[in-house]
């Protein structure tokens, strides 16, 4: 088992996954957010290859990846970083981002670059199931990487069954047909969407995200799943911030409800 399925494995619910954009706010601010994120509690962190053509993020992640493009962010400084990063943390880490960024990069350098800094799983929104199959399944299974399909209320249940056969890892349950940051709070529709997916006895462990953005809300989908994911709260957290290291550990503190200090 990688490292996400050792956490799905130990963790049975409230499982709290950070988005946050590599690069954002400063070009090197990955080497105090992602230590803060463990310390402070977070279980996952997905981390942002910033993209200048976003087809699935709103306004406030689209410009964290300006920003962060504008600070020279590149996927080669970001394995860079990531490389040194890593033997200083435990935490699940998953690169999010667009199957173009893969195609310009090259899949296999892409992956085995994935295996030096060790990510654990992808999130591709815009990878077609087939063309995952075709051409990245048998070299992610070979390096250990897994892969997460989104699903969303309009997704057919044969399409959510594909999904879920193909997930490895967790299974992103895209909380609204929006994009990302649109929406506050939980609806009553969004909750029969939610009770209808686990009514499905899918497979693969389930997180929520999209219109995530506070601790009730954690709390909601956290009932009908085995956790959520968090990233337009945390990037707004973040901004014109002197200390993120601190700003991370309080913006988790308060999703997670915990009162001490961790700094």
């Amino acid at each position: 088992m990688n490292r996400i399925e050792k956490l799905f494995d130990r963790k049975p619910a409230g499982i709290l996954n950070i988005f946050i954009t590599a690069g954002y706010p400063k070009l090197d601010s990955l080497e105090d957010i992602l230590p803060a994120l463990e310390r402070a509690g977070a279980d996952l962190v997905e981390i942002g290859m910033p993209y200048s053509d976003p087809l699935a993020d709103g306004t406030t992640i689209q410009e964290s990846s300006q920003i962060a493009l504008r600070n020279g962010m590149t996927l080669e400084l970001l394995f860079a970083q990531l490389r040194v990063i890593r033997p200083q943390i435990e935490l699940p880490l998953v690169l999010m981002g667009y199957y173009n960024q893969v195609m310009q990069f090259g899949e296999d350098r892409f992956l085995d670059q994935c295996v030096q800094a060790g990510i654990d799983g992808l999130i591709l929104p815009d990878l077609p199931m087939e063309e995952y199959e075709e051409q990245l399944a048998q070299k992610c299974q070979e390096r250990g990487i897994g892969v997460s399909f989104l699903i969303t209320p309009q997704t057919s249940e044969g399409r959510i069954r594909k999904a879920d056969a193909l997930s490895r890892g967790f299974l992103y349950m895209v909380a609204d047909a929006s994009i990302t940051g649109a929406s506050s709070g939980i609806s009553d529709g969004q909750i029969a969407y939610f009770e209808r997916i686990q009514n499905l006895h899918l497979e693969t462990p389930r997180l929520i995200g999209f219109g995530i953005s506070d601790a009730a809300a954690f709390q909601t989908a956290s009932q009908y799943s085995r956790g959520a994911i968090i990233g337009s709260a945390f990037i707004r957290a973040l901004a014109d911030k002197p200390h993120v290291a601190t700003a991370t550990e309080q913006f988790v503190q308060q999703i997670l409800q915990t009162e001490n200090s961790l700094s």
